[in-house]
């Protein structure tokens, strides 16, 4: 019998490659003659970089950068395929996270360190980068990563702009002299689940500016700066990006990243579940256990768990859904090709309590399922 279990993340209780551990012991429980291969996914948010590592085998490694206000930040990315993939979370360099709520202000804050980051990711000889931009505390389209990248942004005396999305209103060229033509040869793919554009009442500042720290009057302040920074870009790099879907994403970082890496913005969960070796691992199994702290009608449509379900359908194999707890829309999950989904609150404890020792109760969730061939 060969068993692939390929959960997501438990948020708050285990990461995706705990998770695939803990369920791999219980299967082994009762099937201890079983392939059991733990694939352990993500869709391009938070843990992205466990997965992938995880799921590879790879190496973590760290650069230090700085953080979304200029305090010094240690971040970790990965590498995996023989070093020859660098992964990455915008978040771990200019996420919301490493702000406190006080001092949260998407006028000043700079992706920066991100751009620090991917330079790091590149100078490891990584001819292929994939990018998780989820939790991003800026606003500045990407403009703090280009200037880390060797973009100048220069207004109209021809100085240097000052860091964060408010200063783009002052914008006046783009000098890309210093910008490393070895990029020209990375393969820049972003994982992004968004469709907002860049600006206007869908875009990144109207959309998600109120959670970064932005009023009313500082959203018009921000979209009105990106709105210039789009027209600089189209005029001083030839490229289109105001209107391109998830150019809004992680504070306008999507439109910088294609304007100034050329890069690819791509469905979160189908980029990391492909990147993650799934398809390999599904040949010849006779049954896929995949799991998330909670089933929704989010997890159909974007979340990796599902993505886990569509592949292994395709592949006529019956796929096992462990979660913490169901919530409504969970069933929309059967078209997809879940068989079965067990849940730790079926144990009839609290769910708080449960999820504190979430890998025990997962392994006795995943023996209680195979026990019962609940797939069946």
């Amino acid at each position: 019998m060969k068993v692939v279990v390929a959960p997501n993340a438990f948020k708050g209780s285990l990461s995706a490659s705990q998770a695939a551990a803990a369920i791999a012991r219980g299967v082994r429980e009762v099937f201890p003659d079983a392939e059991v291969f733990e694939v352990p996914v993500a869709d391009g948010g938070d843990g992205t970089v466990e997965a992938l590592v995880s799921a590879h085998h790879g190496t973590y490694l760290t650069a230090d950068v700085e953080g979304p206000l200029g305090d010094p930040v240690r971040a970790t990315y990965g590498l995996i395929d023989a070093r020859r993939t660098g992964v990455l979370e915008l978040a771990s360099a200019s996420g919301l996270t490493l702000i406190p709520a006080e001092r949260r202000d998407p006028r000043t804050a700079s992706t920066f360190g991100f751009g620090q980051l991917l330079e790091a990711v590149r100078r490891t000889g990584a001819g292929q980068i994939i990018a998780g931009i989820g939790g991003s505390a800026t606003n500045d389209g990407g403009a703090g990563m280009a200037q880390a990248l060797g973009y100048r942004l220069l207004d109209s005396a021809g100085t240097d702009l000052t860091r964060g999305g408010a200063a783009l209103a002052r914008l006046e060229r783009i000098d890309p002299a210093g910008f490393d033509p070895g990029w020209r040869s990375v393969n820049v793919m972003v994982a992004c689940d968004v469709t907002n554009p860049l600006t206007g009442p869908q875009g990144a500042s109207a959309v998600y500016g109120p959670q970064k720290g932005a009023g009313d009057e500082m959203i018009r302040e921000l979209d009105a700066a990106l709105a210039r920074f789009a027209s600089v870009i189209e005029r001083d790099l030839g490229k289109r990006v105001a209107d391109v879907p998830g150019a809004g994403a992680a504070g306008g970082a999507g439109a910088g990243l294609i304007a100034f890496l050329d890069a690819r913005l791509l469905p979160g969960a189908p980029l990391v579940v492909e990147a993650s070796g799934l398809d390999a691992r599904l040949r010849g199994a006779d049954l896929v256990i995949t799991g998330e702290g909670r089933v929704d009608s989010q997890t159909a449509y974007g979340k990796a768990p599902g993505e886990v379900a569509k592949r292994a359908k395709a592949s006529r194999i019956p796929v096992l859904l462990i979660a913490g707890s169901k919530a409504p829309g969970w069933e929309a999950l059967s078209d997809l090709g879940v068989t079965a989904v067990v849940t730790l609150d079926e144990e009839g404890d609290n769910l708080h309590q449960l999820m504190g020792d979430a890998g025990e109760m997962l392994r006795r969730a995943a023996v209680r399922a195979c026990k019962e061939r609940a797939w069946a």
